[in-house]
């Protein structure tokens, strides 16, 4: 599986395309907009998109997947049914930041807590972890050691928890919980920034590598 991440919309969330390269089929995870050069990535790599995975949904994470599904005809997965709030609220989110407006939609399918996705012959696990949204899941490759984490996790920080159902416990919970399970050697994609591994952020990420140094 090969795997391109396209900064899109001007808070510079990652959007990925992975690429089952025996099929040709790929899926994009988390389309937050600028839906030019996401297609142009797709030329390029001469990809048929197949699925769209949604770890949450704020704007800069879903704003183009609507779109982009009925363009392809293709289905929406993700994220959990506690963000239908978000999804529900894509207009007024799109009228406060001065993004383009974005009407609501909902998926396909929404996930829970240790289903899979597939997109060629690939399968990636489903981790539902709230704490930055009620609904936030996380996207596992075990086969690749490769994780989609939103923005749960990031390279030295963690995901914001003043939103409206926003909940710091819980986010640090899931962290602990759910990713530090998966193992350190695990290379993760955030939302935003740089990439990162398990093990690197449970030694020196200062919100959660307490227990760690302690």
């Amino acid at each position: 599986m090969k795997t391109k991440v396209i900064p899109v919309t001007p808070f510079k969330q990652n959007c990925s395309l992975l690429m089952c390269e025996a099929s040709g089929h790929a899926a994009l995870i988390d389309p937050g907009g600028e839906i030019e050069h996401i297609e142009a990535l797709l030329d390029e790599q001469q990809m048929k998109l197949e699925k769209i995975f949604l770890t949450h949904a704020h704007l800069d994470h879903c704003g183009a997947a609507a779109a982009l599904a009925q363009r392809h005809q293709v289905p929406i997965e993700g994220p959990h049914e506690a963000d239908q709030f978000w999804l529900e609220r894509l207009p007024q989110q799109s009228q406060m930041f001065g993004f383009p407006h974005t009407e609501a939609f909902m998926p396909t399918r929404w996930l829970t807590d240790g289903e899979r996705v597939q997109f060629g012959n690939e399968e990636l696990e489903v981790y539902h972890c709230p704490g930055h949204t009620p609904g936030h899941v996380v996207f596992f490759s075990r086969a690749h050691q490769l994780a989609w984490v939103g923005d749960v996790l990031f390279s030295g920080t963690i995901g914001r928890t003043d939103f409206p159902l926003g909940n710091h416990a819980q986010l640090l919970n899931s962290i602990r919980t759910k990713l530090w399970p998966l193992g350190d050697a695990v290379t993760f994609f955030p939302g935003h920034g740089p990439t990162s591994t398990f093990g690197k952020e449970r030694r020196t990420n200062p919100y959660v590598a307490q227990e760690i140094n302690a």
